[in-house]
């Protein structure tokens, strides 16, 4: 081995048998209080130079130590390990996914009864296969016991694998993501009547609480129907030809697919009204991505790995209760990397 030249500013280095050219890297070591701060950092809300700051150490210092938990994040297996999951006789799953930039999704699986992260992955899309590995996970995670219930936003995928792994539990459609869906759908500053009355009649969704309410529900939504139900026909066609072969197209699109959300496979956004236990949304999970939404709006500069590695470490942390859980996790980290 010989010197070979500077880049950067840094001294390289070359085999004199392979010709492999290289820089040394010198080993930052970690303690537990650098542990202490990497915790604060992902669940506080201060950025790097702050956090320097406060530690009194320079912002290229404190990355070195931080790159290191950053690259050998826990996985899910392990952090059970350390913190055992909480079986019931009776749990609900719940699972959504966060996409970072288009660049993936970070599917998260939620136990609703215990109020606990069991699971999490990337994956480069919300896919068959992907969420289909992700439940084989979660189901082996809880010792082969298959949840009572399962609450998603009710992407394609999702019901697909349910339908095939549990398909005897029943699946309640989250109605928070509805009533998202009819707020993007319908505007509220909309001049057609059709439209406002659609948009109330989506959003009263979340004040169903009994049997009743429901079947007054249906009764508002089949009245709806029977005066605005021309608009779900009405078509556009152009004066001028387009240059592509459509030659019509709806009018009102947008109203159109918000009735299908509302009309299509009706009977999944009233699964809670039939099983205790079931929750009609996915809020406690939705919390937890708020959460991370921001906290990675405030950390945009990261690449979408890191930004996945932080997210590990954030489900992480949010299992430490005490002192002593942070320690416990320390331990296994040592050994982890």
């Amino acid at each position: 081995m010989k010197r070979n030249g500077h880049q950067c500013g840094k001294q390289r280095y070359r085999c004199l048998i392979c010709n492999h050219s290289f820089i040394r890297h010198q080993r930052q070591s970690t303690s537990l209080s650098d542990f202490k701060a990497f915790s604060s950092f992902i669940l506080g809300n201060k950025n790097r130079l702050q956090t320097a700051h406060d530690a009194q150490l320079s912002r290229k210092t404190l990355s070195k130590i931080f790159w290191q938990f950053f690259t050998h994040p826990l996985t899910p297996t392990a952090v059970n390990q350390v913190f055992p999951l909480v079986r019931t006789e009776a749990w609900v799953l719940a699972l959504d996914g966060t996409w970072l930039r288009r660049q993936g999704v970070i599917m998260i699986y939620w136990n609703h009864t215990a109020g606990q992260c069991i699971a999490w992955s990337w994956e480069t899309g919300e896919t068959y296969f992907a969420l289909a590995s992700g439940l084989t996970r979660v189901i082996h995670e809880m010792s082969d016991q298959l949840p009572d219930g399962v609450v998603s936003d009710w992407k394609g995928s999702i019901v697909a694998n349910v339908e095939r792994y549990i398909s005897a539990v029943p699946h309640q459609r989250c109605l928070a993501h509805v009533k998202r869906d009819i707020e993007r759908l319908l505007p509220r500053h909309s001049p057609y009547p059709a439209t406002l009355a659609l948009r109330s009649i989506g959003f009263s969704l979340l004040s169903v609480k009994s049997m009743q309410e429901k079947k007054n529900w249906q009764l508002h939504l089949k009245a709806w129907q029977m005066i605005y139900g021309s608009v779900l026909t009405e078509r556009s066609i152009p004066e001028v030809p387009t240059k592509t072969r459509r030659k019509w197209w709806y009018t009102h699109s947008n109203v159109r697919r918000a009735f299908r959300i509302l009309t299509k496979d009706q009977d999944h956004l009233f699964q809670f009204l039939e099983h205790t236990g079931l929750p009609s949304t996915n809020n406690g999970l939705e919390g937890i991505n708020s959460d991370l939404k921001i906290k990675l709006r405030n950390h945009r500069g990261m690449k979408a790995q890191q930004q996945f590695q932080f997210v590990s470490w954030y489900l992480t942390f949010k299992k430490v209760k005490k002192p002593a859980d942070l320690k416990r996790l320390w331990d296994i980290w040592k050994h982890w990397k």
